[in-house]
């Protein structure tokens, strides 16, 4: 073989490496936390049968079941340590023990493939004894596969500082023996929603940046769909999780749309909504009918039936504005909080006009998680800026300047400020 030649190969297998790496992080590093019962060790060994794997792929060729391979390998890397060091291997024999008794281990593959415990890694994750920010870091790292790094820039935190969040998290998963299962059905209700918290959490980050230089971390929000393809696929009953799910395409569709050719922020009623990625929001809503059938809806079920509404419309003037105001008033009975009553009173101005809208923001005024919440005086100024009370509008777009986290939320806002000065009104839809 020439050295270009095996060159190439070498290259190949470092991507098949890297590409079935990435798809069966999650159900690799799954397997074997509830094979051994410890994060750290299952990571270790999950690093060292890719390092394997770069020896000998290229020399013996990918696998059929390649993911079964680096499971096997994996495996026995973890057995090799716990014969070195036995006092560990006692620990982690007891803590299996414990986990065994509480939720047994299913039978092994017949046909080698690697098992998906992906579930049970989802709510090992998103535990309510760990922190919500350790939560989020913790899924970003296990089962969306980034590197610490990576979840240390979406977390806009050093390197340092997101590893040492993570080693607590994996610390208090071990010490105070957070079991890696499923909850039972009983359990689920109360469980499921933090999972979900998590992956929107996520979502939400690369939808709406809290800060830098970009509107939207795309690659943040494509990872949090897929993190929530993969739990609609692990638990497909769920119609929460098809709520999320849809509410995360249907918004998401529109990412293309968002910003213009200098990043520039693009509102809503602005958007070339040929640029919406159709077969994106025909998906999204194919899960609002699953979401909103078969029983009460939930709050995400019932967002992605706003966004659906939105999606849907040729133009927010034509807009079903009096339909997203019933769902706003039915979102506000499920999960009632101050940011769903802003979105409700923008949505009202649109459907009753902004002196109608502006009552409702007023009402508002004294809400202290809308305190740094710059959406509120934007929506404020934006309305009062309609209304021709330009003293007032260009104040509360002053305040919005102040609380705005990234450069092209602060530009549109000195674009808004400037019409006000100029005595130019404008509209109030959003992105």
């Amino acid at each position: 073989m020439t050295g270009g030649a095996a060159h190439e190969r070498a290259t190949d297998a470092r991507s098949s490496v890297e590409s079935v790496f990435r798809e069966e992080r999650g159900r690799l590093l799954a397997s074997l936390v509830r094979r051994f019962g410890d994060l750290d060790l299952a990571e270790e060994v999950a690093s060292e049968a890719v390092e394997a794997a770069l020896v000998h792929w290229p020399v013996e060729g990918v696998p059929l079941k390649p993911g079964a391979w680096l499971l096997t390998t994996a495996r026995r890397r973890a057995v090799d340590r716990l014969r070195r060091d036995r006092a560990y291997a006692a620990r982690l024999a007891v803590l299996q023990v414990e986990a065994d008794r509480a939720d047994p281990a299913p039978p092994a593959d017949a046909d080698g493939d690697l098992p998906d415990e992906r579930l049970r890694l989802f709510f090992t994750c998103a535990h309510p004894a760990l922190p919500a920010d350790d939560r989020t870091a913790l899924t970003l790292r296990c089962l969306a596969g980034l590197t610490t790094p990576e979840v240390a820039r979406a977390f806009l935190v050093p390197s340092a500082t997101m590893a040492q969040r993570i080693v607590r998290a994996k610390r208090k998963i071990r010490e105070a023996r957070i079991p890696f299962r499923v909850p039972g059905a009983d359990e689920l209700p109360e469980r499921l929603p933090g999972v979900l918290q998590v992956i929107y959490s996520i979502f939400t980050e690369g939808y709406a940046a809290s800060s830098g230089p970009d509107l939207q971390r795309l690659d943040l929000a494509e990872e949090a769909v897929r993190l929530g393809r993969i739990l609609r696929r692990l638990l497909p009953a769920e119609r929460e999780v098809a709520g999320l799910l849809g509410l995360m395409l249907l918004v998401h569709a529109r990412r293309e749309a968002r910003t213009g050719p200098g990043r520039e922020l693009v509102l809503l009623d602005d958007q070339d909504r040929r640029r919406w990625d159709r077969p994106m929001i025909e998906e999204g809503g194919d899960l609002v009918l699953v979401a909103l059938t078969g029983g009460p809806p939930g709050p995400y079920g019932v967002q992605a039936a706003i966004a659906a509404l939105h999606d849907e419309a040729p133009d927010v003037a034509t807009t079903d504005w009096p339909q997203v105001v019933a769902l706003y008033d039915v979102l506000l009975a499920l999960a009632p909080s101050p940011v769903v009553a802003l979105n409700r009173a923008v949505a009202v101005a649109m459907r009753d006009g902004p002196e109608a809208g502006l009552a409702l923001l007023d009402e508002l005024a004294g809400e202290p998680r809308l305190r740094d919440h710059h959406p509120y005086p934007t929506a404020r100024a934006d309305l009062l800026h309609r209304l021709g009370r330009l003293p007032e509008a260009a104040a509360a777009y002053r305040e919005a300047l102040d609380l705005a986290g990234t450069d092209p939320e602060r530009a549109h806002l000195l674009r808004r400020l400037g019409a006000v000065e100029t005595s130019d009104p404008g509209g109030t839809a959003g992105t």
